[in-house]
């Protein structure tokens, strides 16, 4: 398998879609190409752990929600080609993500991380929910196959947050300015939300590299 680490930050939707692509592509060869594992980054670190009003913070950050509207559309489109139902107008926090990662971050040890970022994802952009919330994060972990009481346990101390904020640090200092990025096997990223078209067509060629000479 070659590994295959997603950065991406869960308040992203560009990082949403562009997994879900990702794994319509890898459904549809039928195969597990990819050892997948996640790291994180952070938009808007500096949103304090209690969130701020999403509007607020988007019209800050944008300007004119109205230039927002032709983004929305087209990743709604996009969204519904690979199952997705992206809810914008439900979402009325702008969480900290901070918490969020650290779940993903205790994921891997049972082999669950991308189960549980989609279903962040999905509690985030489809049902509006507050990925800041412990409880909110317990019960998608729970969701996720995790034990959601035993995150919640660890969500109110400090585990791990040096270590993810480090880890989402490491991403900027290595040049990672946007999300989703995607790196194979330690030498290539690709970055952005590709197509499944894309993801097909790098897959078929990594492949083709493996395959022995003759």
């Amino acid at each position: 398998m070659t590994r295959l680490e997603v950065i991406s930050d869960v308040v992203c939707p560009w990082c949403y879609l562009g997994v879900a692509q990702l794994l319509r592509a890898l459904r549809d060869r039928g195969d597990s190409l990819f050892a997948i594992s996640w790291k994180p980054y952070q938009l808007d670190p500096d949103i304090p752990p209690e969130g701020r009003d999403r509007a607020a913070h988007m019209k800050a950050k944008f300007g004119d929600l109205a230039r927002l509207a032709p983004v929305h559309d087209r990743l709604r489109e996009a969204g519904r080609a690979v199952g997705l139902t992206f809810d914008f107008a439900a979402i009325r926090r702008a969480p900290n993500t901070l918490d969020a990662h650290r779940v993903i971050r205790w994921a891997a040890a049972e082999g669950r991380q991308t189960a549980t970022a989609l279903e962040i994802f999905r509690r985030y952009f489809e049902a509006g929910e507050d990925v800041s919330d412990p409880a909110v994060l317990a019960a998608a972990a729970e969701t996720a196959g995790l034990d959601g009481a035993a995150i919640g346990r660890l969500l109110a101390g400090d585990a791990d947050r040096a270590e993810t904020l480090a880890e989402a640090e490491a991403a900027r200092s290595m040049g990672v300015t946007g999300v989703p990025t995607f790196l194979l096997g330690g030498r290539y990223a690709v970055v952005g939300a590709q197509p499944v078209e894309t993801w097909m067509r790098i897959a078929d060629e990594i492949e083709s590299a493996a395959r022995p000479a003759g």
